[in-house]
């Protein structure tokens, strides 16, 4: 974990220490002044508020986690920020205590280099997450089927490290295996949801998802956000490329 960090803190500052001219232009000033705080403003209000309304299903979730196996409820895990800052995020635990990394390893290698995890059964599906994690409790496949794995990000969003919508959060080791121009959504603070998520989740492509991520940052308004939200409830309750 400590090498993890430290080369990713190399190539984090490398790409910032790059002249301007090298990056695909990505305009974040959108995201600055009054119109940044409003954002800010906003998700610590609704962040607090709806940390408050699922207190309850939060209870409910960690004793299902716990009946599953051994382990703690929070899977903690350190990811990447706004320019390449790193903090302590945050999921319900889905996987068996104390499971390997390697496998996801190999994936997020696969998955950024444009690489498929594999194909859906009974069709040519084109798929881009693993489908059949052999770490992942029954309740936790549940849970990322719905998405309720992602709840206690709503105290990153509360602590200010994340947003209601904007790029997910790389982990450090999958830096190595970015092009330059990936780098471009660090620029903003990460989020729980995003044009990624409502655009089909694990049907899209790294490269599309970046893509995705760049025209966010290039076109934000507190609107777009707002309709973002409004988006991600129906792919959620309809498990739409969750898995």
């Amino acid at each position: 974990m400590k090498e993890d960090a430290v080369a990713a803190t190399r190539v984090v500052d490398r790409f910032l220490s790059l002249p301007p001219t090298l990056w695909i232009p990505v305009d974040a000033s959108r995201l600055d002044g009054w119109q940044g705080a409003a954002k800010r403003v906003f998700d610590l209000a609704a962040g607090a508020l709806a940390l408050a309304m699922t207190s309850p299903l939060f209870l409910v979730l960690a004793i299902l986690i716990k009946r599953s196996g051994p382990g703690p409820v929070f899977f903690v895990q350190e990811r990447i920020g706004k320019d390449g800052q790193r903090f302590r995020f945050y999921k319900f635990r889905t996987m068996r205590h104390h499971s390997d990394d390697a496998i996801h390893r190999q994936f997020a290698a696969m998955f950024i280099n444009g690489e498929p995890a594999g194909c859906r059964q009974g069709n040519s599906s084109r798929i881009y997450k693993m489908t059949d994690d052999p770490r992942v409790t029954c309740v936790g496949r549940w849970l990322r089927k719905t998405s309720l794995d992602e709840l206690p990000q709503l105290i990153n969003i509360v602590k200010g490290e994340m947003s209601f919508v904007g790029p997910r959060p790389p982990i450090a080791y999958e830096l190595e295996h970015y092009q330059q121009w990936h780098y471009e959504r660090l620029k903003v603070t990460p989020g729980l949801t995003g044009l990624w998520q409502v655009s089909g989740r694990s049907n899209v492509p790294f490269d599309e998802m970046v893509r995705l991520d760049l025209h966010y940052i290039n076109n934000w308004s507190l609107g777009m956000d707002l309709r973002i939200l409004a988006r991600t409830l129906p792919v959620v309750v309809q498990g739409t490329g969750g898995y």
